[in-house]
């Protein structure tokens, strides 16, 4: 059975965790430096980190189970700009990650509508997010999902940019 609830103060750990593994599984091989995925990882998804985010009421997680076992997250950033966007009731989607080993369930797909849903229920009329340019799995997903590529960015992990896509859709 699958089903998606929107995280509180008494998931802070388990988010904290998934975002590290999915974070490493999904970004982790694109890093050249191995000690730069551990500092971001550490900066970023630690549990300190993880409360402030959660705590924060502009920043909204949803986390996706598979029989009750938390397989992954997504998060919903409001209020917050980019360049390449003009829509005044936009919201991020800052992170969507599913542990590996449920990929192929494709419950990434229903993790995606849900949050679209409930953007939709929150009266935002687009959403937008970021895509590392060689992470063509995620491209290809969000393509079949109607965004469109509206603009570039650099992520940066401990210095190094990395080249990303920024990626928006009218929902």
């Amino acid at each position: 059975m699958i089903k998606i609830k929107i995280a509180s103060k008494t998931d802070i750990e388990v988010l904290a965790l998934l975002g590290r593994l999915t974070w490493a599984e999904s970004h982790g091989h694109y890093i050249e430096d191995k000690n730069d995925v551990s500092k971001y990882l550490n900066e970023n998804f630690s549990v300190f980190k993880t409360k402030q985010n959660v705590n924060n009421p502009k920043q909204i997680f949803y986390i996706i189970y598979v029989d009750d076992l938390p397989v992954g997250y997504a998060k919903l950033v409001l209020d917050t700009s980019n360049e390449n966007i003009t829509a005044p009731n936009s919201c991020q989607l800052e992170r969507i990650f599913i542990l590996n080993d449920f990929i192929p369930l494709k419950i990434g797909q229903r993790l995606l509508t849900f949050v679209e849903k409930q953007a939709k229920k929150m009266q935002l009329d687009t959403m937008w997010l970021t895509v590392y340019i060689e992470n063509n799995r995620a491209i290809r997903f969000y393509e079949r999902n109607e965004f469109k590529n509206v603009g570039e960015l650099n992520f940066i992990v401990n210095g190094k940019g990395y080249e990303n896509i920024v990626f928006s859709k009218t929902i």
